[in-house]
């Protein structure tokens, strides 16, 4: 990740220092940055409790197969183990799951993918638990896996419903409409993991009601205590899910195969439970992003201009459904991608199958289907003669245009000004300008490639994605400000599982209130629900919850003053620390007006409300949208098959900068995790097996792998129904960046490059 981005800003003139030191606008530090560095941040890996027990769980190592029997015996009889649990003690619900409950906690009759839970422990000794796990026999009757997403529409199926989760047969526009000029393609999308820094780990404290308190790094807790408490049988007054530190997520902290085992073991021994999984049980216990099949056929005038497009999406889900029928809603409204096109026709499946099951990963659905129809419109623009980025700015999407699901655009959408921004930027100088001594060629340094094999290319990428939930989710989050004397507390159930919320909050109030000190609650589900870190939604609706009650503290504070002089509160003003009247004759300080009082306020934020697709996958299924433009330039040894990248431009469309140094590390962090899908990251089966759940075998993206970021342009147009006009800065480059990577190689080698990651064998030019 570069540490030298710059940051081109339009005339609001918000620059990477930030020009105030509190408030909207400042490059506030993190708030976790003193614990993190201290070593006293509270991850979960970290917690101890008094007569504390060991966890250790039983996974499957097939991928399909039959349970004829448990024997529990020889665990249960080793010393030290206190229990051992498996589906015949889960006294509640058996399945969980988002949309469709089909999950079991641990598998009964079936296990459906490698490393599925089937029986737990609980010991003295985190070794006698794992020893204790081992030891538990399972006969299996090993069945023939369904690996290919393609034959699981005719394959047996691997749940009572069947395989197919979802189809969306998306029409839009006149079907017998032709092209001059039309160009295919088939693209594929590999299996990229989450990779969290810190392994999934948690503690379950029985309670003395017969509850039990589970404290892990969720990040969505009322969901969790709900599914909890509906698989242990219990009111979810009694569960209780506390909010450790999140040491990093993209999506995994979702799953919840670790949480469920957990509360179980606790509630059947009277003990605390704690459990740190390794990296291998880290792999194979939560999801990764959905292996996808994408088919397409452009069709386009003579001119360039679009006129239809057609598309078949086929996204692998895994064993269980989890996210996929959202998953597939983005990929099949954005297949587009931020073009008009009169005209389109897409066909979309999630299916079931035996490989790892997949689930939300930044930017689900929308990565996608953007490293597709970008992979198209490069074949598009060689067919006629164009350059790559004329071809798009002839026909990208503004304001006002319509979605192939047929909802308007209504969000500022200035996709023009972002391709021209990094279009214009100036490019790295070429190697050949350099001292030979001094390249970094693909491979690495003192690499065993030569320089005159060496290509260049540059490439464009164009990519959007959805804010907060879609079709019809409720999107709702509350928050309450107290203000105390000089400090100002926020008690919202909004997770920061690094984007930052924690940090925004502070600053939200500080604008709002003047007040310097900010204090941000620990969180737990004893608070009121604010929905998943996911999609960006909590920097617009819990962002808008607490600047709500922020606001009517304000007005608690300042109606009193207001009175006092005879006066309207509207004619006073806090800034810096101050409350001033329009004509000066007030002027004091907020620690003044406040004199000891203790104020406090709730309020909540809810967004306009969204419908899902139709049977014609039609509908006003989006609250709002974000626009992001990368340029790619790569280097590529075509004898070696090797790509480095050299540098990522990136122009975004951000809506407001809240906090200049934080968005920048978002937006970098997006286009590494990016760079890492389109190069190296790619979790490999074998007939539904794991292959090497490692960092051996899982390689991510190192400082060498990370190219320079440069942030050549924010456009802060804001939207009008968003608090503050913000919109999600991480997922959009996230998406956008894999497109930009694959069209920089094809630049460079010519060659078609449709899947990701990029193979050796993909760059080395046909013979």
């Amino acid at each position: 990740m570069s540490n030298d981005a710059t940051m081109a800003t339009p005339a609001a003139g918000t620059d990477l220092g930030g020009a105030v030191s509190s408030g909207i606008g400042a490059s506030v530090p993190a708030v976790d940055i003193p614990p993190k560095v201290e070593g006293t941040y509270p991850y979960a890996s970290d917690l101890w409790a008094e007569g504390l027990l060991w966890a250790a769980v039983h996974r499957s190592p097939h991928a399909h197969a039959r349970i004829i029997a448990i024997d529990t015996t020889a665990a249960e009889e080793m010393p030290g183990v206190r229990v051992v649990v498996t589906h015949e003690d889960v006294p509640g619900g058996s399945t969980h799951g988002r949309r469709i409950a089909d999950r079991p906690v641990f598998a009964e009759d079936l296990v459906r993918h490698h490393g599925e839970p089937v029986a737990a422990v609980a010991a003295d000794h985190p070794d006698t638990a794992r020893l204790a796990a081992a030891a538990i026999a399972v006969e299996y009757e090993i069945l023939d896996p369904v690996t290919d997403p393609q034959l699981a529409f005719s394959a047996e199926p691997l749940h009572p419903d069947g395989n197919l989760i979802r189809h969306i047969p998306l029409r839009f526009g006149d079907e017998a409409v032709t092209g001059e000029v039309v160009v295919e393609g088939v693209y594929r999308i590999g299996r990229q993991d989450p990779a969290p820094i810190g392994a999934e780990a948690g503690l379950a404290v029985p309670r003395p009601d017969g509850g039990v308190e589970i404290y892990t790094a969720s990040t969505d807790p009322h969901a969790d205590r709900d599914t909890a408490a509906a698989c242990f049988g219990l009111e979810p007054e009694r569960v209780k899910v506390v909010v450790t530190g999140v040491p990093g997520a993209t999506g995994d902290r979702e799953d919840r195969s670790m949480q469920l085992p957990l509360g179980l073991l606790a509630l059947k021994t009277g003990c605390p439970v704690k459990h740190a999984a390794g990296r291998e049980e880290s792999f194979l216990g939560h999801a990764h992003r959905h292996p996808t099949l994408m088919r397409y056929r452009h069709h386009a005038d003579a001119t360039g201009k679009l006129v239809k497009v057609e598309a078949q999406i086929l996204m692998d889900a895994g064993a269980y459904a989890d996210s996929s029928a959202d998953a597939l809603a983005a990929a099949v409204s954005f297949a587009c991608g931020p073009y008009v096109v009169p005209h389109a026709f897409v066909e979309g499946w999630a299916v079931r199958t035996n490989n790892p099951p997949a689930g939300h990963l930044r930017g689900e659905g929308a990565m996608q289907v953007c490293a597709a129809y970008e992979g198209q419109m490069d074949k598009l623009a060689a067919q006629l003669g164009l350059d790559p980025a004329e071809l798009r700015m002839r026909n990208v999407m503004a304001t006002g245009d319509l979605l192939p699901t047929g909802q308007t655009v209504t969000c500022p959408a200035p996709v023009a000004e972002l391709l021209t921004a990094v279009r214009e930027a100036p490019l790295p100088p070429l190697p050949k300008d350099l001292p030979q001594e001094e390249w970094l060629l693909p491979g690495g340094p003192e690499g065993a490639g030569e320089p005159e094999s060496v290509r260049r290319g540059v490439g464009y990428g164009l990519g959007m994605v959805h804010m907060l939930g879609a079709e019809g989710a409720d999107e709702v989050s509350t928050a309450t400000v107290r203000v105390d004397g000089p400090v100002a507390t926020v008690m919202c159930a909004a997770v920061d599982h690094g984007q930052g919320f924690s940090t925004l909050a502070r600053q939200i109030v500080q604008e709002v209130l003047g007040v310097d000190e900010v204090n941000v609650a620990p969180i737990d589900t004893d608070q009121p629900p604010a929905g998943p870190a996911t999609h960006g939604r909590h920097t617009w609706v819990s962002g808008g919850a607490v600047e709500r009650a922020a606001k009517m503290v304000r007005t608690q504070l300042l109606q009193p003053l207001a009175q006092k002089f005879g006066m309207s509160a509207e004619l006073l003003t806090i800034a810096d620390g101050k409350i001033t009247s329009y004509d000066g004759v007030l002027s004091t300080t907020v620690a003044e007006a406040l004199d000891g009082k203790e104020l406090w306020a709730t309020a909540q934020c809810r967004p306009h409300p969204t419908e899902p697709l139709d049977e014609t996958g039609q509908g006003d299924a989006f609250v709002g949208l974000a626009f992001c433009a990368v340029r790619a330039v790569v280097d590529v040894d075509v004898e070696l098959g090797s790509v480095k990248v050299v540098e990522m431009a990136v122009a975004q469309d951000v809506g407001k900068v809240l906090n200049p140094r934080q968005l920048a590390t978002r937006i970098e962090a997006g286009v590494t995790l990016g760079v890492g899908a389109a190069l190296m990251e790619n979790l490999r089966t074998q007939d539904g097996i794991v292959r090497h759940p490692d960092f051996a075998g899982y390689p991510l993206p190192t400082a060498l792998d990370a190219p320079a970021i440069r942030i050549v342009k924010l456009i802060e147009e804001r939207d009008v129904v968003a608090p503050f006009g913000a919109k999600p800065a991480s997922a959009a480059p996230v998406v956008t960046s894999p497109a930009a990577v694959a069209a920089a190689v094809r630049a460079a080698t010519g060659r078609p490059v449709g899947r990701l990651p990029i193979r050796p064998q993909a760059v080395i030019p046909q013979q």
